[in-house]
């Protein structure tokens, strides 16, 4: 969407099936698998959106792999070349693609050359350094182009070897994860310690699942220590992505507030996704809701306030907050910190964009307190985040006037928002 801004229209109720489009997790793992696996590998159900096209754009300039994209499908096609892994002659360019780029420099390990990675300013804001400080006990020379932890990094290789190494997991569980899965390629084993408490630990669930899914297993201690033996070989084939919880929640927050009804098809119980844990949230703050093997089915209900800790499911922090603005009572949400060093310092922005609302929020580091009530309409800034966006459209169903700036901004994990979500104004029920 081109447009500059875009009115939301308020919603009395609802009855839908919403088809959610595969989860951005998975999809960015199974590419990053994908192209270290030497074997034709075909992604069913991928979310097609600017962080997994800026990620497989990044995997085809090394040359070893070609991949293919059939967005109307949702369909990537990753297929080994023959040629050799080679840093790329130009600068890898990754947007605001976060997982990405945190694969990609332990990836880039794995090439011959030297390879420079980067992205946005916001990007060339967040933290690497404890990627960057693990990376040498495995053999990979890594460094901060302007030495201050950040984006632009520069890697040298081929030198990804294995070995032990220890990271921090304060900052992000994508460090692990991408350590995962670079040592799949790896000459020795590898094995890492995690110095601390490891945050957004189901993000390292799916990466261990996704591995299995694709024939190595990874040993390990809790959360404290993980082992993959070298010599493990990575399958092809096809391998289908589940829908995106983070997506769905937005659909799930549309029917809390509106007192409606709505069915996602295609996830259900069984699902690793952390950001799932929003169907409990949401059941404690007075909705009901159908998990089956295969299904959510959520409804609406009187909302009151919760004190929660959603360190384990940190994107859905902004959709448990907007609700929470129409919930009677008082919501605290806590051990969140991770949320200042994402697209924008969510907490803040969350926080600025309610009090345009007439709702009282008391903004801490690591916390916020929501103190629900009728938010009035306002013009939301948006931050360049997707997830401001996204999640304020949800406020708009409840409240005339909310107006979205910069509504293509959720091109980065969900560019059928929009039009999923007019359609919630259909009067038939059915499938969107």
């Amino acid at each position: 969407m081109q447009a500059e801004s875009v009115t939301i229209r308020p919603l009395e109720s609802f009855s839908k099936k919403v088809k959610v489009l595969g989860s951005k997790s998975y999809s960015n793992r199974y590419l990053a698998i994908a192209a270290l696996s030497g074997q034709p590998t075909v992604i069913e159900g991928a979310l097609v959106c600017d962080d997994t096209q800026y990620l497989a754009g990044a995997l085809g300039q090394f040359g070893h792999v070609s991949v293919d994209i059939d967005a109307a499908a949702e369909r990537i096609t990753v297929t080994p070349t023959g040629a050799p892994m080679r840093a790329p002659a130009e600068d890898v360019y990754v947007g605001a693609a976060g997982t990405p780029i945190r694969f990609l420099i332990a990836m880039a390990g794995h090439a011959e050359g030297t390879t420079v990675l980067t992205g946005t300013q916001r990007m060339q804001e967040r933290p690497m350094g404890s990627l960057l400080d693990a990376l040498p006990a495995l053999g990979v020379t890594a460094e901060a182009v302007r030495g201050n932890g950040s984006p632009p990094v520069k890697v040298t290789g081929p030198s990804f070897r294995g070995g032990s190494t220890r990271i921090s997991g304060a900052v992000s569980s994508q460090f692990t994860s991408s350590l995962l899965i670079n040592a799949t390629r790896a000459e020795q084993d590898t094995e890492i310690t995690v110095i601390d408490d490891l945050i957004s630990k189901p993000y390292v669930e799916m990466t261990i699942a996704a591995l299995a899914e694709m024939g190595v297993t990874v040993k390990r201690e809790d959360y404290t220590r993980f082992h993959v033996a070298a010599g493990q070989r990575l399958r092809g084939g096809s391998v289908t992505v589940e829908p995106d919880a983070s997506g769905m929640s937005y659909f799930l927050a549309a029917a809390a507030v509106t007192g409606g009804t709505v069915t996602i098809p295609g996830i259900g119980k069984n699902s690793r996704q952390g950001d799932i844990g929003l169907v409990d949230a949401l059941v404690r703050m007075g909705c009901s809701a159908e998990v089956t093997d295969d299904s959510i089915t959520l409804t609406g209900g009187a909302l009151q306030g919760i004190d929660i800790d959603m360190e384990a499911m940190p994107d859905v922090v902004p959709t448990l907050a907007v609700v929470a603005a129409f919930a009677e009572g008082t919501t605290h949400i806590s051990n969140i910190a991770s949320l200042r060093i994402k697209e924008c310092d969510r907490i803040a922005a969350v926080t600025t964009e309610l009090r345009k609302m007439g709702i009282t929020v008391d903004e801490q580091p690591d916390a916020m307190t929501i103190t629900g009530g009728s938010p009035r309409g306002a013009v939301i800034d948006t931050y360049d985040d997707h997830r401001i966006a996204m999640c304020f459209a949800i406020a708009g169903l409840r409240t005339e006037g909310v107006v979205i700036k910069e509504p293509g901004c959720v091109a980065k994990s969900f560019p059928a928002f929009w039009q999923t979500l007019d359609t919630l104004h259909d009067d038939a029920d059915g499938t969107i």
